[in-house]
């Protein structure tokens, strides 16, 4: 029998205690966004949805069409519900705070969109990644200030990649959990429980275009993968690198494999080119609910104090043996 994500939601409510009705509420409308988002992507050049808007987003990115739809999707879709006191998208410069119209909630809702939005025209992987934190100071109102907590804090984190299938991958604390967009039903249906990350691998994903640019413990490791059965690993690597950070995460949710994107020599006054917020902690907090772990080379990410909303980590995530690796040589530098 299939179990629906409303209904795996009020068991983990109900049975287990995980999660307050308030945040049930709240991960649902997350859900219909992403199935609002889904069918934009689907659409592709029939909906005109397609191109840049000619606009570009707080990091100085262009922008495309669908980012902005589907910012627009997921504001419009939360901010009447009643279970949050803002947003914040890596979309915006700073928090959109639920209008006075509305009932103000105890959360905080942080996402990225739409994570690879490079890869929209040629109709590859992309995906919308969310982190849910609980106002820890009620007694005032809602500031950027609400934000800065540590990935430790999140009391829910997931992801929504549209390919082939549009999954729903969430965790509430207890595991991860994933959900298949039934389209002829119009729900997500409970496909895969306790999913768990291989500690070992034979898989690194990373932008080797970079090389020249990386620190000495990035080129050393990569260095031993690439010497295969011969070198000091004795064992063959494969490289796979989709440029589409949901995509290259669920593919080592699904089969193992460590994804990197380092610091680099490009810019060196920037710790990194991927969002704590939006990107790294609600992703590190997944990976190691299902076993694996991620760093920022040196510590763990969801250890990281944020001091601003649109703060940049170095990240290294995955199978549990080859990030410690990682991060030994790291801590050896």
């Amino acid at each position: 029998m299939s179990i629906s994500l409303t209904r795996y939601l009020v068991e983990q409510q109900r049975a287990k205690g995980h999660i307050p009705s308030e945040l049930r509420l709240l991960l649902e409308v997350v859900a219909r966004a992403c199935k609002s988002i889904s069918q934009a992507v689907n659409k592709g050049a029939l909906g005109d949805v397609l191109g840049t808007a000619g606009s570009e987003n707080v990091q100085g990115e262009v922008q495309k069409k669908l980012d902005i739809i589907a910012n627009d999707v997921l504001i419009e879709a939360n901010e009447w519900g009643g279970h949050l006191a803002a947003m914040a998208s890596e979309e915006m410069d700073t928090i959109h705070v639920v209008p006075n119209r509305y009932p103000q909630g105890e959360y905080l809702l942080m996402f990225d969109p739409l994570d690879g939005s490079s890869n929209i025209d040629v109709n590859v992987s992309i995906g919308t990644i969310f982190s849910v934190l609980k106002k820890t100071d009620t007694s005032k109102g809602v500031s950027e200030d609400d934000f800065l907590q540590p990935g430790t804090a999140q009391v829910a984190a997931g992801y929504c990649v549209y390919g082939p299938q549009t999954t729903l991958v969430l965790t509430v604390g207890d595991g991860v959990a994933m959900f298949t967009l039934d389209r002829e039903q119009g729900s997500f249906v409970l496909t895969q429980e306790d999913v768990r990350i291989p500690a070992d691998t034979k898989e690194f994903a990373i932008n080797m275009s970079n090389m020249r640019h990386w620190d000495e413990p990035v080129k050393r490791y990569i260095d031993e993968c690439l010497q295969g059965e011969e070198g000091p690993r004795g064992k063959n690597f494969n490289m796979r690198w989709i440029a589409s950070m949901v995509a290259d995460v669920h593919r080592i949710m699904t089969r193992g494999g460590v994804f990197m994107y380092p610091w680099d020599k490009r810019e060196p006054h920037k710790p990194g080119k991927l969002r704590l917020m939006y990107e790294a902690n609600p992703m590190s907090w997944l990976i190691e609910q299902a076993g694996g772990a991620a760093t920022n080379g040196r510590q763990r990410i969801l250890d990281v104090k944020p001091t601003q909303l649109h703060e940049r980590v170095s990240v290294v995530l995955g199978s549990k043996h080859e990030v410690d690796r990682i991060t030994s040589y790291h801590l050896q530098g």
